[in-house]
């Protein structure tokens, strides 16, 4: 069924509408849609690269937008069904803690999440759920969304088709290295400076 809608998805890029619909995919793939707006960003880059910095745009506000309403489906439903569950089950303390653990890290989770395959979402709600500080959980997503669009849209529109398998196939890897060195670069110059 996943393999069905990814087609499905890919398909819609070559729509006269394709820009709206990457917008849609990129705002409910960061709540709750499983496929992620690259597959139809790589073929709209592909089919016209002088618009790459266009639709990277869309991509990115949407996907924030859309990361913005998974923060409040997060915030709402906590306080609605999260918080008198844990309240029943004597959690409350534990999940205190883990928000304020949370809280303080949580700009590096919404950015590797932003930037990596983990699911987006994920990151999101538990945002949302966590009362993140909505002004870090915004800025974290735009430095993130942003960051991982441009990089695709820009590969793509450098070296067109060429580049595409690559992207494909690797971007998950490179993503995740690009973090570990990102956060082994802060944790080094915070612990040895």
């Amino acid at each position: 069924m996943l393999r069905s809608l990814y087609y499905w998805t890919l398909k819609l890029g070559n729509h006269r509408h394709a820009i709206w619909i990457l917008a849609v995919v990129a705002f409910v793939e960061s709540s709750f849609f499983p496929i992620p707006p690259d597959i139809l960003l790589i073929p709209m880059v592909l089919a016209a690269p002088s618009k790459a910095w266009k639709i990277a745009l869309t991509c990115t506000l949407a996907s924030v937008l859309g990361g913005i309403t998974g923060y409040g489906i997060g915030f709402l439903m906590f306080e609605e069904v999260g918080n008198p569950v844990l309240q029943i089950y004597g959690y409350h303390s534990k999940f205190t803690h883990f928000q304020a653990t949370y809280n303080e890290w949580g700009a590096w989770a919404v950015f590797v999440a932003g930037v990596t395959p983990f699911p987006y979402k994920v990151v999101t709600i538990l945002s949302g759920a966590t009362a993140l500080d909505p002004t870090v959980f915004v800025t974290a997503s735009i430095m993130a969304r942003g960051l991982r669009f441009f990089v695709v849209a820009a590969l793509l529109k450098t070296f067109g088709p060429a580049i595409r398998g690559f992207i494909e196939v690797r971007l998950g890897l490179i993503s995740i290295l690009f973090c570990i060195v990102l956060i082994g670069g802060f944790l080094a110059f915070k612990f040895l400076f």
